[in-house]
Formats: structure tokens, C-alpha cells, sequence
């Protein structure tokens, strides 16, 4: 019996990791899809903000209450799994806490894991309460329909039911020690862990037997790992997944003045030859510079996922869908149409879509579809007015602006297809060196007025 529980356990293991290894490959394959951008300039500045926002949570104190609640639970959770190393030796091998003979370091790690797990659990059901009964804005917004809400739940409950069931295990097996079960032996005479929250549910198992106790103990220890295994395959298809891309998304994030636009490498080679008085008008040198592979003029901006860098389809992949950006967003918040969060929703929606029709096909087949008009209005697209606050207040690091900037280029660029105002005014420019419809001549007649 024992051969053939560790024969499933090492099929479910085998399976588990197995199905998130090819999932996360096809992440970053769908990733790979973007363009190529340099982001590897001053590491040591990088490694920096990682380790401040990534991993200190920097950015999610700045609101105090939900901000530490955060990190109880996100540190808690982590710590608490490094558990799952002993479950998985002792399921593999048949053995039972593995690493109990490190005695009074065991029992100390076992305690804080305890007292973790139920910080954890009084933290995820205030999160539920923050998220269903106190009905706080960012959490109702349009953009969050069925499958994002329910997912935000989703994962509480998974949270609860972990927690529940590693205390229980816990003091299962507390009581089995303390019995001088079979297999459940206190090693040296002495029990293996320390059980301050568990040993709280002993009344529970008064008068049971030992069997019974052992089908409790390996119940809750199965559905315990097992959820662990089911819980990391869900975040692919949940916005939990910022639990593992938060610290590269970091690391890879802007690091000069975020108001800093990019240039565009075909029009800054083409100013620069306009202006270089030695330059042979007749020549194309940034014509042919531009071209791509094969030999059509490179894309302004972007209408697709394809037409964007890496790091903005890592940072839809990464997007927590907290709503701190669009509760921050000043054209949101006076009605306007623009959510920085449905941006990055919809980003990732639409290279989902491009992954499963290459995962159909073998490779993409157009699908007459685009990012530009099927997923993001143009309403929502020039309602930005760049001020940068859906940057400032992402606590991972996201920057929604690099994609509204690069579709509005595209809209000017590639199709003139500009705000009857915005149009107007770069006309104006054009034709008078100012935005307003005045003759240059005619610029300091103000001077003149008493």
C-alpha cells in the first residue's frame, strides 16, 4: 500500500510540474512574440528596485491596511511552502517529516509556519470582505466582469481551504505523536514540531481512533499537496500569476524619467538626414535603413501585440488587476471612457487569443482580428492625458502609458486618424509654428491692445 501511494504520488508530482512547465513555455513563447528591447543597462540599479518594490512591496504600503495585510499574506504563503520540500521527500520516499531530527529548529520553523498560516487565513478573509461586502470601487469597476471577479475569489478560497488544511494535517498528526502511533513516532522521545494553532483543534479528535485519525492525517496531506500542484497550474489563467513575474517585471521596468518618451529609430534617421547639410538629397540611405527583412517600410506604432516590445506583453501577463492605476487615472475619474487596467486586460486577452491560434495551427493564422478596435476603443486611447499616475501607482512596476503612446502612434502615423482638435492643432503648427489658427505675422499683436 505504501509502494503504490508514493507510485501516485510521483505521477501527480510528475503531472503537476509537468502541465506548469509547458504552460509557462508557452507564456513565454507568446512573450517572445513582441518585439526586441534592451532593458539589461545598469543592473546593479535594476537588482536595486527589484529588491525594494518586488520583494519589500514598496509600493503596496503606501496604503497602509491593505498594503501590510498584503505582505502577511503574500510573505506568509511563500514561507509557509517551504513546507511542500518536506512533503515532497517524504512522499517520493515514504518517509514521514523528514527533517524532524534537526529537533528544536524543526519544532521552531514548524511553530511559524503555524502562527503564518493563521495570519494568512484572518488576512484573506479580510480581503474577502474588502473585495465582496464593503463594495469598494475599484473592485466593481466595468472592466471586471464574471471571470476577473471571480477569480479574485477564486484564489481566497484556495488560500482559506490551504491554510484550513495544513492545521488540520498538523494537528492530526500532533495527535497521532502523541498516541505512539505507527509511522507517527516522536523521534528521541520527543515531539517532532511545535503545534501552537493546531494543537487548539485536539478537542476536535477526542475519542477518535487511531485509524480514523490517520485517514484525517493523509486526507488533509494529500488535498493539501495536491491543491499546492492545482494552485500552481491555475495562476497561468489567473492574475495571480504576478506572483512569479512581479520580480522580473521589475527588473525590467523603466528605469530613466518615466516621462521620457522612445524615439522612433526610422524617424530620428530621417530628421537627421533632413538637417545634415553635407547630405545627398537623391540618396536613401533611411529609406533602405528602415526596411525590414523584407524590404517593406518598418510599422509605426502598434495595432497588434505583435507591434509591441517584450516587457509591455510581459507586463500584461504580470497585471495584479488591482485597480490602483484607474482608481489614480484623472480622465477615469471624471467619467471618461480610459482604464488603465482594461488596457492591460485586454492586452493580455488578446495575446492569449494569438497563443491558442498558434497552439491550433502550429503558427498564427490571421485571424482578422487586432488589439486596436476588437479590445481597445480609440475613445479610451486618446482620453489619456499622460500624466503618469497609472506608472506611479503600480505596485509592480507596469507602465499601461508605453501602450496607449505607441497606438496613438500608430493612429497618427499610420493612419491620420488623429481627434478633429488634436489634427487641427498639429496643422496649425505646420502652417504657423503654434497650435492656435493665427498668422505669424500677426503672433504679438497683443502687444499693441491697451
Amino acid at each position: 500500500m505504501q509502494i503504490l501511494a508514493q507510485i501516485a504520488f510521483i505521477l501527480a508530482l510528475a503531472i503537476g510540474i509537468g502541465i506548469f512547465v509547458r504552460n509557462i513555455r508557452r507564456m513565454i513563447r507568446n512573450i517572445n512574440l513582441g518585439r526586441e528591447i534592451d532593458r539589461n543597462d545598469n543592473p546593479g540599479e535594476r537588482w536595486g528596485k527589484m529588491a525594494k518594490i518586488a520583494l519589500g512591496q514598496y509600493k503596496m504600503v503606501r496604503r497602509p491596511v491593505s498594503g501590510i495585510i498584503h505582505v502577511i499574506v503574500y510573505l506568509g504563503f511563500i514561507i509557509i511552502n517551504i513546507e511542500v520540500l518536506e512533503i515532497i521527500i517524504d512522499g517520493i520516499f515514504g518517509t514521514h517529516r523528514i527533517f524532524a531530527f534537526a529537533g528544536v529548529t524543526y519544532g521552531f520553523l514548524i511553530g511559524a509556519f503555524e502562527i503564518l498560516a493563521l495570519l494568512v487565513l484572518v488576512g484573506v478573509i479580510i480581503f474577502w470582505i474588502r473585495r465582496n461586502v464593503l463594495n469598494i470601487y475599484r473592485f466593481r469597476a466595468r472592466e471586471l466582469t464574471s471571470w476577473p471577479k471571480n477569480d479574485a475569489n477564486y484564489i481566497l478560497y484556495f488560500e482559506m481551504v490551504l491554510m484550513t488544511l495544513f492545521l488540520v494535517m498538523n494537528a492530526a498528526d500532533y495527535q497521532l505523536q502523541l498516541n505512539g502511533a505507527n509511522h507517527y513516532a516522536m523521534v528521541g522521545g520527543e515531539i517532532a514540531g511545535a503545534f501552537p494553532v493546531s494543537g487548539w483543534l485536539l478537542p476536535l479528535f477526542d475519542g477518535l481512533t487511531d485509524s480514523t485519525l490517520i485517514i484525517i492525517e493523509r486526507t488533509a496531506w494529500w488535498l493539501h499537496i495536491l491543491g499546492i500542484l492545482f494552485f500552481l497550474n491555475y495562476l497561468y489563467y489567473s492574475k495571480h500569476l504576478h506572483i512569479l513575474l512581479a520580480f522580473p517585471n521589475v527588473y525590467f521596468s523603466k528605469i530613466k524619467p518615466k516621462a521620457e518618451f522612445d524615439n522612433i529609430d526610422a524617424v530620428t534617421k530621417e530628421v537627421k538626414l533632413m538637417m545634415d547639410p553635407d547630405a545627398d538629397p537623391f540618396a536613401t540611405p533611411a529609406e533602405t535603413e528602415a526596411e525590414g527583412e523584407e524590404g517593406e517600410p518598418e510599422k509605426f506604432g502598434a495595432s497588434d501585440v505583435f507591434d509591441l516590445n517584450r516587457v509591455q506583453l510581459l507586463n500584461a501577463y504580470t497585471c495584479t488587476e488591482c485597480g490602483r492605476c484607474t482608481d489614480q487615472c484623472p480622465a477615469n475619474n471624471t467619467g471618461k471612457l480610459l482604464s488603465p487596467r482594461k488596457i492591460m486586460m485586454d492586452t493580455r486577452d488578446r495575446l492569449e487569443e494569438v497563443g491558442a491560434n498558434i497552439n491550433k495551427n502550429g503558427k498564427f493564422v490571421d485571424d482578422g482580428k487586432q488589439l486596436l478596435d476588437d479590445y481597445i476603443l480609440r475613445e479610451e486611447l486618446w482620453a489619456c492625458t499622460t500624466c503618469q499616475m497609472c506608472i506611479e501607482a503600480c505596485p509592480v512596476g507596469i507602465d499601461p502609458l508605453s501602450i496607449i503612446v505607441e497606438m496613438r502612434r500608430y493612429l497618427m502615423m499610420e493612419q491620420s486618424a488623429g481627434p478633429a482638435d488634436l489634427n487641427n492643432a498639429m496643422t496649425n503648427i505646420e502652417n504657423n509654428g503654434a497650435p492656435w489658427p493665427y498668422n505669424q505675422m500677426d503672433r504679438l499683436n497683443w502687444a499693441n491692445e491697451n
